[in-house]
């Protein structure tokens, strides 16, 4: 008897949508149990196959746990906001929200035939302006707060304007700030906001016409598109990720992450301690500032090396040496980050015709600047020490730079030895001691003399959070004689405006700038009457850094979440998703979460109890059946081939999802 697949699974899943046998209540007796997965992007006209490679093995899991007496939450929704979206739109001669629709009900099509037990009415876009208004609610918290250095937590801003108004602080006293104008004091806590703008050096790609996030950037290459990246000054929006460095790091012991991941996110955040000093220029009356972990190797230091985008290599550049630095300047500028640290092997640089003066010793060193070093990685300058570290030694027998050997028989003049275990030799007093023991002593000298002083540095910078395109939430802000105004918030949603055409606005800015009548309305508010709306939009990882809440409640037009529902589903109990999201949107949703926890918003600050990589479609993928030649399957099966035709075509395997049996042997399943 054949198996009328069609008519049968049609059936059986109208029964399923009418009845809701999905549906997930927030009132149970029953144990919770929240299964998630990293909901995709509609840029595309359907699913691909790497969507239901994780979205199965989550399916099997979320049912086994319903089987076990759980109340499971299973939600999906579309990150349907962003550079993505909007490029697709772009390819395709469209509108955003047509196709951004158009893909969203393909999508829902195609997950319903593969039969996923999602219940729908959870469902969250972040297009939607239901949604993206609690996304502008959220970026208002993070305008309206600091982080407090003494707690280590998120505070409202409005505590540091009265501790401002009441005690002053070092800088300045509680007259004076009282005395400060508007935009004196606006300044000054722009600062120390949460989310905050500032004049940065930022991934400009002319072809997409915007500024993207270090890890939208590949190889100098945008990720979408490949076009060219150059960096440019800009102003922007930003978040103050680096002040959850600690916790980020802290956090990553509580969570159950793979290695691999969690050594993914320390390197990125890349914490060291060490100490930063300063070194005289010789006849420049200025100082070079370094940060360096080795302050034991302050003797060995043969020439010290500027991040080609320093604003000191302007003023101490020779005469002579001007025309070769602007040659290398335009040469770095073609560069990415990425490009810059990878390729060890091209050795580049251009030397300044300016001398550093060693405080230790008086000996002059050459100040170089090269494309290895980078102006937002500790102070953008280091010491270099050719017989303790390779990179250095490279560059030093490339420029034919002395070579100076501070660490006797470690050190064999064909390599570099990074030990912390030799006796220091040629080290003034640090003479004799073991290296790891002279790292203090050093630093204890470095405070006496008054030349620098112990510090903790991150690679990790703040958070690019602007980008100058369409299709993306609005900022809530107006400005107005320099000053940024955050709407009220019973003004939310600030609604995207439609556009039938949409393209870059002046001078970099986004494409709203062009809207004048939205950019300037008449119906501002008094206190920002006569203001400027902010053109650029929130970048797509703005909505994908909360929207695990809103599913627990997604009607609610009161909140971004009751309390009372994120107490009940609290942490995400399974997340599942790719790697490639290891170091954006896992940071930056861990780092909201901190945020809301710091602020009494919810009950816990990790989103994620465990995160699941579901690897990639490789040459170890298996095989459900094995298709004859020239029969292609698409999204279901076409007409022309009846269901016997393709069944006896096909040769079956016992199949497993790797993802699921490898969950299975690491815990049982429990």
């Amino acid at each position: 008897m054949e198996y009328d697949f069609r008519k049968i699974e049609q059936e059986w899943q109208k029964k399923w949508k009418e009845n809701k046998v999905y549906k997930v209540s927030n009132q149970s007796d029953k144990p919770k149990y929240y299964v998630l997965d990293m909901f995709p992007y509609p840029s595309g006209a359907g699913l691909h196959v790497g969507h239901p490679l994780g979205y199965i093995a989550s399916d099997i899991y979320s049912r086994y746990k319903r089987l076990k007496g759980f109340n499971v939450l299973h939600p999906m929704g579309f990150d349907s906001f962003g550079l993505p979206a909007e490029q697709y739109a772009l390819e395709t001669g469209q509108h955003p929200a047509v196709t951004t629709e158009k893909n969203i009900a393909t999508f829902k099509s195609q997950l319903d035939k593969i039969g996923f037990c999602y219940d729908w009415d959870r469902e969250v876009k972040t297009s939607e302006p239901g949604f993206y208004k609690w996304t502008q609610w959220l970026f208002l918290q993070l305008f309206n707060s600091y982080f407090c250095n003494t707690q280590k937590k998120a505070r409202p801003i409005s505590d540091l304007i009265k501790k401002y108004e009441t005690k002053g602080t070092k800088n300045f006293t509680a007259d004076q700030w009282n005395a400060f104008s508007k935009k004196e004091q606006e300044d000054i806590l722009m600062n120390r906001r949460l989310a905050f703008s500032a004049f940065g050096e930022v991934n400009w790609c002319e072809a997409l016409g915007t500024v993207l996030a270090n890890d939208e950037v590949v190889n100098g290459v945008s990720e979408r598109g490949g076009h060219p990246v150059e960096k440019r000054k800009m102003r922007q929006w930003f978040l103050r990720i680096t002040s959850y460095a600690d916790r980020l790091l802290e956090g990553l012991e509580t969570v159950d992450f793979s290695e691999s991941m969690k050594e993914m996110q320390r390197n990125w955040i890349g914490k060291s301690e060490g100490a930063e000093m300063d070194f005289e220029i010789k006849g420049a009356g200025k100082k070079l500032r370094v940060y360096t972990t080795r302050p034991d190797t302050i003797f060995g230091v043969d020439f010290m090396v500027v991040a080609p985008e320093h604003e000191i290599v302007s003023q101490i550049t020779s005469a002579q040496q001007k025309p070769a630095i602007d040659d290398y300047l335009k040469y770095v500028k073609s560069r990415s980050e990425r490009e810059r640290l990878a390729e060890a092997k091209t050795i580049t640089g251009c030397f300044t015709g300016a001398y550093a003066i060693n405080p230790f010793d008086g000996r002059e060193i050459p100040v170089w600047i090269a494309e290895y070093v980078l102006a937002g990685y500790g102070t953008g300058a280091i010491m270099a020490v050719p017989c303790g570290d390779q990179r250095d030694f490279s560059f030093a027998k490339h420029f034919n730079i002395p070579i100076s050997n501070i660490i006797g028989s470690h050190y064999n003049g064909e390599e570099a030895n990074p030990t912390k275990d030799a006796v220091l030799e040629n080290s003034g007093f640090l003479n004799g001691l073991l290296m790891k023991d002279a790292i203090g002593i050093a630093i204890n000298k470095i405070e006496e003399l008054g030349i620098g002083k112990r510090k903790v540095n991150y690679r990790m910078r703040d958070a690019g959070f602007s980008r100058q395109r369409y299709w993306g939430e609005p900022f809530p802000i107006v400005w107005k004689d320099e000053v940024a105004i955050p709407l009220d918030e019973k003004e939310l949603p600030l609604q995207l405006p439609h556009v039938d055409k949409y393209g870059p606005g002046p001078s970099g800015e986004g494409p709203l700038a062009n809207l004048t009548d939205w950019v300037q309305p008449d119906n501002l508010p008094p206190a920002s009457a006569g203001g400027r709306r902010e053109t650029s939009t929130m970048p797509g990882y703005a909505g994908s850094s909360w929207y695990f809440l809103r599913y627990m409640d997604p009607h609610n037009d009161q909140t971004f979440c009751d309390r009372k529902a994120s107490d009940y589903w609290n942490q995400v109990d399974l997340y599942i998703g790719g790697t490639e999201h290891a170091v954006g949107h896992l940071l930056y949703s861990r780092m909201w979460t901190k945020v809301m926890y710091d602020l009494g918003m919810i009950g816990f600050d990790e989103p994620y109890k465990k995160l699941l990589n579901q690897g990639m479609i490789q040459g170890s993928s298996r095989f459900l059946f094995k298709l004859i030649p020239k029969v292609e399957v698409k999204s279901g099966i076409e007409n022309n081939f009846s269901s016997a035709q393709i069944l006896a075509s096909l040769t079956p395997f016992i199949y497993i999802s790797k993802t699921l049996a490898d969950q299975s042997l690491k815990d049982k399943m429990k």
